[in-house]
C-alpha cells in the first residue's frame, strides 16, 4: 500500500519540521489583520507555531514571527495570540 504523504511546516519558535495538523497557524489575512487560524484554511499568508507558549515568545521575541507575515504585530495581536495558544 502507497504512504500517505503528510505535509510538514517549520515552527517558528522552536525552528524545528514537525505535521501541519500539529502546529497553530498563524494569519495575515488580504487586508492586514492578524489572527489565529484554526482550521488552517483562511486566506492569507500563513506561518505556524507550536501550540505551546514557551515557540510562540520564541517567535515573537526574535521577530520571526513579523519576518514570516511580513507585517508589524502590535502589542495588541500579541496578547490576543497569546490567549488564544494557551487555550
Amino acid at each position: 500500500m502507497k504512504k500517505k504523504h503528510i505535509p510538514l511546516r517549520l515552527c517558528l519558535g522552536c525552528q524545528e519540521m514537525k505535521p501541519k495538523k500539529e502546529l497553530v497557524r498563524v494569519v495575515r489575512s488580504p487586508d492586514g489583520q492578524i489572527d489565529v487560524d484554526p482550521t488552517g484554511k483562511k486566506a492569507g499568508r500563513g506561518a505556524y507555531v507550536c501550540p505551546s507558549p514557551e515557540c510562540l515568545e520564541l517567535a515573537l521575541k526574535g521577530k520571526r514571527l513579523e519576518r514570516a507575515l511580513e507585517a508589524p504585530i502590535t502589542e495588541e495581536v500579541m496578547d490576543k495570540l497569546r490567549a488564544r495558544i494557551t487555550g
